[in-house]
């Protein structure tokens, strides 16, 4: 099958980028060099293109609630204008997606799953939809364009865009006649936006945020360093830390699930989980030394037993050293002395709590 294209995708060949495939799609993976991309979003500012993310938008007399008794977390928790991390679940509490929810009204919500799930999340949702109650797929019809990092307030503001919004929430902007929606959301861990645009009008905005940002030292960053920079974070990707087999339990997303809501998919399965404490679950493990962990590398105890595996592994850029996300036996204690078998090495790991690095996203 061949693989999608972003409306951006000239700009990316121009800018001489490494493609690779996500989710169907042929995506920029690095420009510069993944660390220097990394480090950018960390310190200065950098602008992704995210349009493989999948999007959907659920309308209708009811259509808030709708939503709330399918996926996990709590829209009762939030009012229109703001964002919320959820999950889609099947009925055996694994977790067919995460995705970002945004509650326009109580007859309107827009989603943004992950690509490869989107045609998944949206046949489910259709499928479960009573009458009155559209559920319609965007993927290909919008275009979302990343500003993140310290001084991305500063290349909204050039550009005359909404910046003083709570983190979570959204307004409305636009660039040379392009309406598009201004998400204050990211996926990085530091202070930044998601701008949800017509694919009509994506390369004028990109064009705009590059020519803005030039003052601030902005950096096009591709998916290489959006990938160390979540790591950084502990946050999780489906396909690793959350699949059809690890449910939100099992990946410390219980935050995200509305426990005393009368029901949403995969509830009772959810709730034996939570009550039993035997599943394994996500931590994170930081290198004693120079091993580096990788997905799949089992993970032992001091006496060399395997107590679990390595779901995300990599070089930090940020603290110089390996960091990965496992899922490990339930009752491993924090600071434990552990080991990876790396490479046919055994390597020493700590066992911490993420993130790794601390979190600027909510900050004023």
């Amino acid at each position: 099958m061949d693989l999608l294209h972003s409306p951006l995708h000239d700009r990316h060949v121009a800018l001489g980028a490494k493609f690779a495939e996500f989710g169907g799609w042929e995506m920029p993976l690095e420009y510069s060099g993944v660390v220097s991309e990394h480090t950018a979003v960390r310190e200065g500012v950098g602008v992704f293109d995210v349009s493989h993310l999948g999007k959907a938008v659920v309308r209708g007399t009811g259509a808030a609630d709708f939503v709330n008794a399918c996926l996990t977390n709590d829209l009762g928790r939030i009012a229109p204008g703001k964002a919320q991390y959820t999950l889609c679940c099947d009925a055996d509490g694994g977790t067919v997606d995460d995705l970002i929810v945004y509650l326009r009204s109580a007859f309107e919500v827009f989603l943004i799953p992950n690509a490869a799930n989107t045609a998944a999340v949206v046949a489910r949702l259709q499928a479960a939809a009573p009458e009155g109650i559209e559920v319609v797929d965007q993927h290909r019809e919008l275009a979302v364009i990343a500003v993140q990092g310290p001084k991305s307030d500063e290349v909204l503001t050039a550009l005359g865009l909404p910046i003083d919004h709570e983190y979570m929430s959204f307004e409305s902007g636009a660039i040379d006649g392009h309406e598009f929606t201004v998400c204050r959301t990211g996926y990085t861990g530091e202070r930044g936006y998601e701008l949800v645009v017509p694919a009509a009008g994506a390369g004028a905005v990109w064009d705009a945020v590059v020519a803005a940002g030039q003052p601030h030292g902005i950096a096009p960053a591709g998916l290489g360093a959006r990938d160390t920079l979540r790591t950084e974070m502990g946050y999780p990707l489906h396909g690793h830390e959350l699949s059809d087999e690890i449910s939100p339990v099992m990946a410390r997303a219980g935050w995200a699930v509305g426990w005393s809501k009368p029901t949403f998919w995969g509830k009772e399965a959810l709730e034996r989980q939570r009550s039993e404490k035997t599943v394994r679950t996500l931590r994170g493990l930081k290198a004693e030394g120079r091993g580096i962990p990788r997905p799949g590398m089992v993970v032992r105890d001091a006496d060399g037993a395997v107590i679990g595996e390595i779901t995300s592994g990599t070089f930090s850029p940020t603290l110089r050293q390996g960091i990965g996300l496992a899922l490990l036996d339930p009752g491993v204690p924090d600071q434990a002395a552990v080991t990876v078998d790396v490479r046919k090495r055994s390597e020493a790991f700590t066992v911490v709590k993420p993130p790794f690095v601390t979190a600027t996203t909510s900050g004023s």
